[in-house]
């Protein structure tokens, strides 16, 4: 059968990938700093008897956007945006470190500082610890004062790990955080400033996710009628071998 059938259903898997990453992108438009991803793919000559006349494309993978999305004023002491480049530092279950845009934080129940899923902010001595008390203010240089419980006078208890790797060194992993691309921990960068009070929007646009879905949806019918052009044919030159 004439390899176009093979390049029309590279064509339509590749299509139905794109879509997965467009409706995951969709389904996190309102996720306080969610970085929108996208598929990448490219061209290659499908090799066999005969000229190379054939292309179709592979995956080369998954990548995200880096451009920040909207700063959104929520007086709430404990959320923090970053101003400009950089990542706050969180630790995952298994004791590694990842770097997340998300600074929507709270306390638990040991009082320490996490994420909305309960994942630990580490600051440059370690994982946040707080002590009971009755006010907090998080700094532009991620310093962390506190009026304990019964005192007058502020405390600084800590300052929040701000990292800001080149691009590329990052990438994302299942949970939707980013990791060191070849593993370890990224080194503290203390030009990351932030904003305290209020919170960064996700950077995707509902409007161009919804474009690119609906496209990805008229490529995949496009191959599929390829797929079917091709057994037409191949139908039709089965029946001249007979008819001869």
């Amino acid at each position: 059968m004439d390899k176009v059938l093979y390049i029309s259903t590279a064509g339509a898997a590749m299509a139905m990938k794109s879509q997965q990453v467009h409706a995951n992108n969709l389904a996190n438009s309102s996720t306080t700093g969610f970085r929108r991803d996208f598929a990448s793919s490219f061209a290659v000559e499908l090799e066999g008897d005969g000229f190379n006349s054939r292309v179709m494309p592979l995956v080369r993978g998954l990548g995200s956007s880096y451009e920040a999305g909207a700063l959104k004023m929520t007086g709430r002491p404990l959320d923090v945006a970053i101003n400009g480049e950089g990542w706050f530092s969180v630790q995952l279950a298994d004791g590694e470190e990842a770097y997340t845009r998300a600074g929507d934080f709270k306390i638990n129940v040991e009082n320490q500082l996490v994420t909305q899923k309960g994942l630990q902010v580490i600051g440059i001595n370690g994982p946040v610890q707080l002590p009971a008390f009755e006010s907090i203010d998080i700094g532009a240089d991620g310093t962390i004062t506190v009026i304990p419980e019964g005192e007058e006078l502020p405390v600084e208890v800590g300052q929040l790990k701000r990292v800001n790797p080149e691009p590329g060194q990052l990438i994302k992993n299942s949970a939707g955080l980013f990791v060191s691309a070849a593993g370890g921990e990224q080194a503290i960068d203390p030009e990351v400033l932030l904003r305290a009070g209020y919170l960064e929007s996700s950077n995707v646009s509902p409007l161009n996710e919804m474009i690119s879905f609906l496209s990805l949806s008229r490529q995949f019918e496009a191959q599929m009628k390829i797929m079917k052009m091709t057994g037409d044919l191949a139908e039709a030159g089965d029946r001249l071998v007979r008819e001869q």
